[in-house]
């Protein structure tokens, strides 16, 4: 997508736009990126694994070293693959392995990214731990996942295992300014709060909806962040709580029937935004007792909708839960 961002008429999504170039242009991550700065001064590097939540910075922390070491043979000595698309052991044998075994362009070694390796199958794992090994000296790989726990230990045996964080607010919100300002885009403090409750430390997440939200206007506002992103005011999930503890089960319904007829939320998305608001609550709303009560029931409830119950009438049969623990 990048080689396209000099062509007239193409307009690049801005976390295309803007993903960093330099390792020091990545949000956060200090620690991460420092280590990975000493690298490109010695000019090697070992097997490195990215693991953590996605949209924080995997990705870039690998293109952003790799154009440094690289430079101009970027292209020539880097292979990005998503596992996702091409997870069997055919593409070990065929693609990583072709590669791998050819002599880098005017540098020591080349570089294998496996974004989302953690969708691998255990065969394909099996097959890229030789791999890994018979050419080290001429190939290096980077494998970014969600959950370190789905590869295989001899594979995590061969890496530097750096672990990702979500971004903070303030680290969310500065990059979003810089963004702001240099597309000449007006947005209030209420709009970038309503962003960084949405993103929840994704910044990729972040970006889009800004993006999604100036494509409105040219003022973001806390109105367009919440319309664009079919995400709830915490106001309304926690007025929907107190109003099932209450015992006015109706208008708790009706609030209910707002979320996903008027935001078009889904069953899942109003779940997860009623546990964040319910863990959030202090103790004059919901007694420490009583809140491990409720977010157990939470549990329970997600489960039953993961595995294909009717999202209405779950979320109705939670409210009841809310409502009986409010009545005793």
């Amino acid at each position: 997508m990048r080689e396209n961002e000099n062509e007239p008429g193409i307009e690049l999504p801005w976390i295309e736009k803007y993903r960093p170039e330099r390792l020091k242009g990545v949000v956060g991550h200090k620690d991460i990126t420092a280590s990975l700065e000493s690298y490109v001064k010695k000019g090697t590097m070992p097997n490195l694994m990215f693991s953590g939540p996605a949209g924080v910075g995997k990705t870039s922390c690998a293109v952003a070293m790799a154009k440094e070491l690289f430079g101009e043979s970027f292209q020539q000595n880097f292979l990005e693959l998503n596992a996702s698309d091409d997870r069997g052991i055919d593409v070990v044998r065929e693609t990583i392995k072709d590669f791998a075994r050819t002599l880098a362009f005017d540098s020591g070694f080349k570089i294998i990214f496996l974004d989302e390796s953690d969708a691998l199958t255990q065969d394909a794992q099996q097959a890229l731990r030789r791999t890994m090994e018979k050419y080290s000296r001429t190939c290096r790989f980077i494998l970014s996942c969600n959950y370190s726990s789905k590869i295989l230990e001899p594979i995590q045996s061969r890496c530097v295992v750096f672990r990702f964080r979500n971004l903070s607010a303030k680290e969310i919100s500065g990059k979003l300014r810089e963004i702001a300002e240099k597309e000449k885009l007006q947005i209030d403090e209420k709009a970038l709060d309503a962003i960084v409750y949405v993103a929840d430390g994704d910044l990729r997440k972040a970006t889009n909806v800004l993006q999604a939200g100036a494509s409105l206007g040219d003022k973001v506002t806390e109105k367009s962040v919440y319309d664009v992103s079919s995400r709830a005011r915490p106001e309304e999930i926690r007025q929907m709580i107190q109003l099932s503890l209450s015992g006015k089960f109706l208008e708790a319904r009706g609030a209910l029937d707002k979320l996903m007829y008027e935001h078009g939320m889904s069953g899942e998305d109003i779940i997860v935004q009623l546990h964040k608001e319910l863990v959030s609550m202090d103790e004059n709303e919901v007694p420490g007792k009583e809140k491990i009560e409720l977010l157990d029931k939470v549990g329970e409830y997600n489960f039953r909708m993961v595995e294909g119950a009717n999202e209405r009438i779950q979320l109705e049969a939670l409210l009841a839960q809310f409502m009986k623990r409010g009545l005793k």
